[in-house]
């Protein structure tokens, strides 16, 4: 259990039992048919680790080592007693699926036990892990599991920083591999419209930073969202509105601007957010929205609704009306950022928290501004650093609204859970500090792996009733391709995920060993990582 992440809640080692092999050859084996979807996924997840020691399907008549048994069995899966799946699940189902499960290693292999295809997965994840991280044998033992939370995501923004539809296949097999169960694609902003709208063909052409062609087409989307229910994962869509829209008005230009505060217009050099009580917008928005939850197989799309600088809150809140009822018409559950609380809340409401005055860390005086070098590389003056707290003097209210109102949150706080946030240059090894330097959103204070590792979701009082899940992000401002996302991610991502799984910040000490580990199977997988030196490699 040492090479774990997320730490299993239940583990017993059979005393005196012996070890089993991992040198192979190893066979994937189904015991029923409706585990032959996981069974190849499960292959597919292996193959980088085992190569030719793992038996290709179709030959159960070439002697194995070890099975690696896939099973399905009510009887012998059950939730740890300490780990009730509270939440929203991704499948838009009333109550979390059950992905409980029960491993166990014997001398025949490893057998992965679940009620559901869903829990035999998430075992699989689990013995991919085992049979990665341990050189030599396994001893004969027995895993018991459950989630704690039903929504464990991760976000990422094609946006500003575009992936190949191969690279996001990369990234949910990563997902995966932790146990996460939601891949969030940020899909628009000022830098770029990434989904072709039929609709709508000239978003694709315009806001890309001129780069024509970086998007995905109808059939990557619909491609990519096979893959990744086929490893459990659901992709919720984001149409980041009403504002975040310069690619929207440089495709659709004419748009008028929402109304602005007295005393705010042509003050600050924002991109005017949509005034949805435009007939003109209102239709292009809700063609666009059609389309979107059209080719969308599963519950939920994103309609953003942060930072709308520059709109009254009477247009805001009547432009996030309008965007949930638009997103509900065409069958799909709205989510959005925390700021579309101010539009009201109901029981159905689900908004992502992600940031308060207090989390953005930033200076009162200008002693402590000289003393924040990543601030005055940036340009900040104190000047604009209160006028940026005035703004979102807000936010401080949100969640608290949230909760009172019957809905949930989605925790993703910008203070752990932003991933986009460079790494201390303490922690960082000599032979990555160029790469660490150039990573990471410019104002953000950096910190270490063990910073992320220690966020509590009890840290923000929040009901674990009201909370519907944990939602790491990764903004793409320094992102130019899938070795900068996972150096950002990597190994922080893999801490999140177990405090996402368990419902606690993983014990410091055990888990830094844990990681240490992991440094192999990233490794096979071809991912880069930073060797954050908080963390004893081999």
């Amino acid at each position: 259990m040492d090479a774990v992440i997320p730490r299993p809640a239940r583990h017993t080692v059979v005393a005196g039992g012996g070890d089993l092999p991992v040198a192979g050859p190893w066979r994937i084996h189904a015991t029923d048919g409706r585990l032959a979807t996981v069974a190849g996924a499960v292959r597919a997840l292996l193959e980088p680790h085992l190569g030719k020691r793992l038996l290709p399907s179709g030959t159960d008549d070439i002697a194995a080592d070890a099975d690696l048994a896939l099973t399905l069995d009510l009887d012998s899966a059950s939730p740890a007693p300490h780990r009730t799946p509270v939440g929203v699940s991704p499948q838009g189902l009333p109550q979390p699926m059950d992905e409980s499960y029960r491993l166990t290693v014997t001398d025949r292999g490893i057998t992965c036990r679940a009620a559901t295809p869903e829990g035999v997965f998430r075992a699989a994840t689990t013995a991919v892990q085992l049979l990665t991280a341990s050189a030599a044998g396994l001893a004969f033992q027995e895993l018991t599991d459950a989630p704690h939370y039903a929504w464990r995501g991760l976000m990422v923004d094609p946006a500003r920083g575009y992936l190949t539809p191969g690279e996001l296949r990369r990234l949910i097999d990563l997902a995966a591999l932790y146990k996460l169960n939601v891949l969030h694609l940020h899909l628009t902003d000022n830098e770029g419209w990434r989904l072709h709208v039929p609709s709508v063909p000239r978003l694709t052409a315009c806001g890309n930073n001129g780069t024509v062609g970086e998007f995905y087409t109808t059939d990557d989307y619909r491609d990519l969202q096979q893959y990744a229910a086929e490893r459990f994962v659901t992709v919720v869509p984001e149409i980041d509105l009403p504002g975040h829209c310069a690619a929207l008005r440089e495709a659709v230009p004419g748009l008028p601007a929402a109304p602005a505060p007295e005393g705010l217009a042509d003050r600050f050099p924002f991109v005017p957010p949509l005034d949805l009580a435009d007939p003109a917008t209102h239709d292009i928005v809700a063609a666009i929205l059609a389309d979107v939850c059209r080719l969308t197989s599963g519950p939920y799309v994103h309609i953003g609704g942060d930072e709308a600088v520059g709109m009254t809150a009477e247009s805001f809140a009547l432009a996030i009306r309008e965007l949930r009822a638009l997103v509900e018409a065409s069958g799909k559950r709205p989510l959005a950022w925390q700021e579309s609380s101010r539009a009201g809340v109901t029981e159905d409401t689900v908004v992502q928290f992600w940031v308060d005055v207090a989390m953005m860390d930033l200076p009162d005086t200008e002693e402590e501004l000289s003393r924040r070098p990543e601030l005055l590389r940036a340009g900040l003056t104190l000047g604009l650093i209160k006028a940026m707290k005035t703004f979102f003097a807000p936010a401080d209210h949100d969640v608290a609204r949230v909760v009172e109102g019957g809905g949930r949150v989605l925790l993703s706080p910008q203070s752990h859970l932003y991933l986009d946030r460079a790494y201390a240059r303490d922690v960082t090894p000599p032979d990555q500090a160029a790469t660490a330097a150039r990573l990471g959103f410019p104002t953000y204070r950096p910190r270490g792996a063990r910073h992320a590792a220690a966020w509590d979701p009890a840290s923000h009082a929040i009901p674990d009733a009201r909370i519907a899940g944990i939602e790491a992000t990764l903004f793409g401002e320094s992102v130019e391709g899938l070795d900068d996302a996972t150096t950002l991610l990597l190994p922080r991502l893999a801490s999140v995920a177990e405090t996402a799984w368990t419902g606690r910040p993983p014990a410091w000490p055990d888990h830094r060993a844990r990681l240490a580990r992991h440094a192999r199977i990233w490794q096979d997988r071809g991912l880069a990582y930073l060797a954050s030196t908080e963390i004893p490699w081999p």
